[in-house]
């Protein structure tokens, strides 16, 4: 046995030994303990994450395209490499967090994207950009997929959402403070020789490398193995989850084919990766050229930097109190359908004909106040709905790498050529969210319908022994499970 699997061993039976009660230990300071370890710096690391991919956007508008002699079709490759190793990485990201220890892994993937960004700013020329494009995207795939699911193994349903949102609505601030921060940097133009975008990738991606070597020391493991936490916290955190049907808390799980089958039979997983395309693939396209979209009204540069701001911080406050809303009634399915429809209205608002440069801006208030609450209600969504430890983080790396897949399409369909009013980019964008609006629909209804059988004593038949490691295998589909709607 390895040195790391004795230790694993040695504090998970840490956990069974410790006798307690729950008075022994204060719930509400161990929750702010926890969030103040965990919330914080993750968000940072996603903030990070998002800036380093979507800070493409804001060279573009800097000179990027011109000063590397790219083509508009070339630009869009730049933008849609990405999405192929992001996507197609996710999911084996995702075990390896598992069978690895996340204090490892996280930091890890960090400090490679920071690199691939920081050697973004030196590229010469389409084909060096296009390279570092696709290992930035291979590089940064297991953060987005591994936190989330690695928030899930922490915390009950009706604590996730919300933790959740805060973390994803990093990618908001990221928006926000991107435009600021590349507005301040490009004024380097011409410092050691470089341009101003090129300023853009070395500093972001050095302030990534950075975070990266302190992380090894900042990202606890799991609840069971958790160092910050004493003997008695780690078993409460883990009886708290287990009596919120997260069975499979504090027990050691192997990876095994079925339990990827299983992931891949899930009836919830392709409706739930419907709902991810049409949302994930819209809100790349709007981060993506936001800048470009702006600028088509007919600012400056530096102008259009700074007016990307204001939409992202609308989003950032909508994001957060969505996932406290949905925490509070328990419910999920209402507030995709909302939000979804919010963000369709804005991008109507930018392909009617007769619109002008006031109305499409303010669309795009409406459309990033749609999209990021719905990616963060989604996820949540997706890990209320999922029990198993490794299934959870399969099913939940699969909906995450489908949505990022639909990137590389949502990057291809603003064309320079179609603007100012981006007719093509905006009517493919309606469709998707379409999608994901009536995928929504069907799953919340589907949802309530199956709680409703198993109240009834429908699935009664899938108990054969009782015994409570049946209970952990069957998960989800156990009859005493209850779904989010």
């Amino acid at each position: 046995m390895s040195p790391l699997g004795s230790d694993r061993e040695k504090e998970e039976n840490d956990v069974e030994k410790c006798n307690f009660s729950s008075n022994d230990v204060d719930e509400r300071a161990l929750l702010r303990k926890i969030d103040l370890r965990l919330i914080p710096y993750l968000s940072l690391l996603y903030l990070l994450s998002f800036l380093d991919r979507t800070n493409i956007g804001n060279a573009k508008i800097e000179g990027l395209v011109t000063d590397l002699k790219m083509t508009d079709q070339q630009y869009l490759w730049t933008l849609t490499i990405f999405f192929f190793p992001y996507a197609f990485f996710e999911v084996p990201s995702n075990i390896l967090l598992k069978k690895l220890r996340p204090s490892i892994w996280i930091p890890s993937i960090m400090l490679a994207w920071g690199i691939c960004t920081t050697l973004i700013g030196i590229v010469s020329n389409f084909q060096s950009l296009l390279t570092a494009r696709f290992f930035l995207g291979a590089a940064e795939a297991g953060l987005y997929p591994g936190v989330v699911y690695y928030l899930s193994c922490w915390y009950r349903k009706r604590e996730y959402g919300v933790r959740a949102a805060i973390f994803l609505s990093a990618a908001t601030l990221s928006g926000a403070f991107g435009g600021l921060l590349a507005a301040a940097i490009a004024k380097m133009d011409g410092v050691g020789g470089r341009p101003g975008w090129s300023w853009i990738f070395i500093l972001e991606g050095l302030a990534t490398v950075l975070a990266a070597t302190i992380s090894f020391w900042l990202v606890p493991d799991f609840p069971d193995t958790a160092k910050f936490l004493t003997p008695e916290e780690r078993a409460f955190t883990v009886s708290r989850l287990q009596a919120d049907a997260q069975l499979s808390a504090g027990h050691f799980e192997a990876f095994t084919f079925n339990r990827l089958l299983n992931a891949l039979k899930d009836w919830k997983t392709p409706v739930l990766m419907l709902i991810s395309m049409g949302t994930a693939g819209s809100l790349y396209a709007f981060a993506l050229n936001l800048p470009s979209i702006i600028k088509q009204l007919g600012y400056t540069s530096t102008r259009a930097q700074l007016l990307s701001v204001p939409p992202y911080l609308i989003a950032c406050v909508c994001t957060i109190s969505v996932g406290y809303a949905a925490d509070r009634i328990g419910k999920r399915g209402i507030f995709n359908v909302i939000f979804l429809s919010i963000a369709i209205l804005g991008f109507i608002m930018n392909v009617i004909p007769s619109s002008g440069p006031s109305i499409r801006y303010a669309g795009m208030f409406f459309a990033a106040a749609g999209l990021y609450p719905c990616l963060a209600n989604y996820t949540a969504w997706a890990a209320n709905n999922i029990e198993g430890s490794y299934k959870r983080g399969i099913v939940m790396a699969m909906v995450i790498s489908w949505g990022n897949l639909q990137g590389a399409v949502s990057s291809n369909v603003y064309r320079a050529k179609d603007a100012p009013h981006y007719h093509i980019g905006h009517s493919v964008v309606l469709a998707s969210l379409s999608i994901s609006l009536f995928a929504s629909i069907i799953f919340s209804l589907a949802l309530g319908s199956e709680n409703r059988k198993r109240e009834r004593g429908g699935r009664k038949y899938r108990i054969k022994t009782g015994t409570e490691e049946e209970r952990i295998e069957l998960g989800d589909l156990h009859p005493d499970f209850r779904y989010t709607t």
